[in-house]
């Protein structure tokens, strides 16, 4: 390895180990069965997101005919290219073993995935009764004739290439398109104890003489292929056009973004494949992956359960926050202290309470809110709009640019701006990804402000499997600086100062930075010093670089990062002080906490921000500061809790080999504990 490689490791070579741990869960025998084939279909959902974003990007990079290597961590982009091809080609081909052995599991247990030719005369009539009521009517087929542009392939879908094969050497090919609106799995009737499940593609191979039955052929043959596109949107300059109208154009449009990752059966007909690229204007830049026979795998994400529960995790019941009631008022409760709601292990129903709660009280005169990812079925957007009605002054700074997400973003905005509501787009240049809500509510004559923080989305559908802080407060002080990032919105040119929250693009890495500098004089002064970090992503190498300086002075630092992490723990002489982990489990960690020991007094911010240069300098974030002392030393139990696990916790190193952290101490599994640990705190 150069010296360069050692610094950092690259971004995109650390997600794709990321996803190689989703993976893992997907091949945990422990993992119960059908939850098993779902992180199957998370590792597929994410690979998708992958090629359309960060391997877009690169190819960005390398089509500009530029090196890369100062931004890609000191890869080549070309060579980079290569490398994550042939890594996905291995991750793929492992995915397929351990579809494989889950299938063969599942036949155990009386679950029976078939095929096309594995289908009997019990189901025959059933499937041809499905595809001509449920299939048929919907069906896109594409002849690809020469004569007849080939349109535009969507990459939300998968398409099933069909070649009729003719002695007189007249072969005809076609395209069978897969929507994502067709259920992908087809539940066939039961025999005795026996569950049959078939998959919509093996439905259409079944039925392909019935499909093109006006078609003379002597053999007829189907494979599967997927095109994925880069997922940026490009914006036209049209002024005339509000910028919901060009976003949405531009929603629309990424389905013909440039081609970035092509897969395809490696069955299939070299002439027929050789069609298919020249068609398409495929040539070797593009990702080409040979897979199996199924592709958006993804879908596995909803692999029908059967009412097996006993091959689900437990549901976990929500719990309540001790000492706040939803039969009360949630203001009445927050004016007399803070709490803290930690989904999902508490229920999301608290932040949904004090908006309605908000929407119906007349003393309350503003509601502010800042809404990233909302639900496709949003009762925070409901709630802000029933606000609106009954005359509440109410501001949302929605991100309609939340990558995938767009769609319903657009939808709850146009609704909220037919009732005149407040809208802010986001900021020229910056995402605003912050988490935060404040209220205005007249008392005594005086307007007394209350509201929340938080690590993640307002979105209820979300909340049942990211784990995310939100702080629900009435001190005065933090949302005197919260509702001055709604006055930085509105006037943008204005950079203001706060005194208690840490923003970003103006001061998050500033006041870190200082943060860490405290850490280091304290340990040049003999004195322990600490830094426990837990996030999502780690790839600002400034940031990278902060915490290499404290390792060499002696700060001990502790490290949960769930996703990609560039940061290289362990190395002598530049970060034998830092010990990195990940968790992967059932729900997605997606807190984000910072401790500074602070010469025993602890400092500790709830963020939305990862140490990214994304979220640093080109997004608008928050980070408070908690100053309840039980919430801080809840906190701080949360994250020993997780440091502590040894059962789902993979240790981040050079190697980068996703080893599983093992030891002697009692089993701790960081989730599963947490739930209990706040059950005992209500039962305590």
């Amino acid at each position: 390895m150069i010296k360069e490689k050692n610094i950092y490791i690259n971004r995109e070579l650390s997600w794709l180990k990321f996803n190689e741990r989703v993976l893992q869960e997907a091949a945990d025998k422990d993992v119960p069965l059908i939850e098993r084939l779902r992180f199957l279909g998370i590792f597929s959902n994410n690979l998708d997101e992958f090629f359309k974003v960060r391997y877009a990007t690169v190819k960005r990079i390398y089509e500009a005919g530029k090196g890369g290597k100062s931004e890609l961590g000191g890869i080549k982009a070309g060579d980079l290219l290569e490398e994550i091809t042939q890594i996905v080609i291995k991750q793929q081909s492992y995915s397929l073993e351990i579809l494989d052995e889950i299938e063969k599991e599942l036949e155990k247990e009386n679950i029976y995935l078939i095929n096309e030719t594995e289908i009997t005369e019990d189901h025959h009539d059933f499937i041809m009764n499905y595809f001509y009521q449920e299939i048929s009517p919907a069906l896109v087929v594409i002849m690809l004739n020469e004569d007849i542009a080939l349109p535009e392939l969507m990459d939300i879908s998968a398409y099933l290439t069909v070649k009729m094969s003719n002695s007189n050497g007249k072969d005809q090919v076609a395209l069978i398109e897969i929507s994502s609106t067709m259920d992908r799995f087809v539940v066939l009737p039961s025999k005795g104890e026996s569950n049959y499940i078939i998959m919509v593609d093996d439905i259409l191979r079944y039925c392909l003489d019935d499909i093109f039955s006006i078609f003379t052929y002597d053999s007829i043959s189907a494979h599967m292929i997927k095109i994925t596109r880069d997922g940026e949107l490009d914006f036209d300059s049209d002024l005339s056009k509000s910028f919901i109208d060009k976003l949405s154009e531009s929603v629309k449009d990424r389905q013909s973004g440039a081609p970035v990752r092509f897969v395809y059966d490696k069955n299939i007909e070299e002439d027929t494949l050789n069609i298919l690229l020249e068609r398409m204007s495929i040539d070797e830049k593009e990702s080409m992956i040979p897979g199996g026979r199924y592709h958006n795998r993804r879908d596995y994400m909803s692999f029908p359960s059967l009412g097996r529960t006993d091959l689900l995790y437990d549901k976990i019941k929500p719990l309540p926050v001790k000492g706040l009631n939803l039969e009360d008022s949630i203001f009445k409760t927050i004016a007399k202290k803070d709490y803290l709601i930690y989904t999902p292990y508490h229920t999301f129903s608290y932040i949904v309470k004090f908006l309605r709660e908000a929407a119906l009280d007349p003393t309350v005169k503003t509601i502010k809110i800042t809404i990233y990812r909302l639900a496709q079925i949003s009762h925070v957007a409901s709630s802000l709009i029933n606000a609106a009605k009954n005359g509440k002054k109410v501001t949302v700074s929605i991100e309609l640019r939340a990558r995938f997400d767009e769609a319903a973003n657009i939808n709850y905005a146009e609704q909220m701006q037919d009732v005149g509501i407040k809208m802010f787009f986001g900021v020229s240049g910056l995402k605003v990804h912050c988490k935060m809500c404040v209220i205005e509510r007249e008392e005594n004559h005086k307007l007394v402000r209350y509201g929340f923080i938080s690590t993640g989305n307002f979105n209820e559908s979300t909340a049942k499997i990211y784990t995310d802080f939100t702080l629900m407060t009435a001190d005065s002080k933090i949302l005197k600086d919260v509702n001055k990032v709604f006055d930085f919105f509105e006037v943008n040119y204005k950079v203001n100062r706060y005194k208690h929250i840490i923003t970003s693009p103006h001061y998050t890495k500033s006041k870190i930075f200082a943060l860490i500098d405290k850490e280091i004089d304290t340990a040049k002064s003999g004195k322990p010093a600490y830094i426990k970090l837990k996030m999502n992503s780690i790839s600002s190498y400034k940031m990278i670089d902060k915490l290499y300086e404290a390792s060499r002075a002696g700060v001990k630092i502790q490290m949960i990062v769930r996703g990609l992490c560039c940061l290289v723990p362990g190395v002598k002489g530049m970060s034998e002080n830092i010990e990195i982990i990940s968790i992967i489990d059932k729900f997605l960690e997606h807190t984000r906490l910072y401790i500074f020991s602070n010469q025993n007094n602890p400092k500790i911010y709830i963020s939305s921000a990862d140490w990214m240069t994304r979220n640093i300098d080109n997004r608008v974030e928050v980070s408070c500061p908690i100053y309840d002392e039980d919430i801080k030393q809840e906190l701080q139990h949360l994250y020993d809790i997780c440091w502590n696990d040894n059962v789902k916790a993979r240790v981040i190193n050079e190697s980068q080999d996703n080893k599983y952290r093992r030891n002697d101490n009692p089993k701790v599994r960081a989730q599963f504990d947490t739930y209990n640990y706040y059950l005992n705190k209500l039962e305590g």
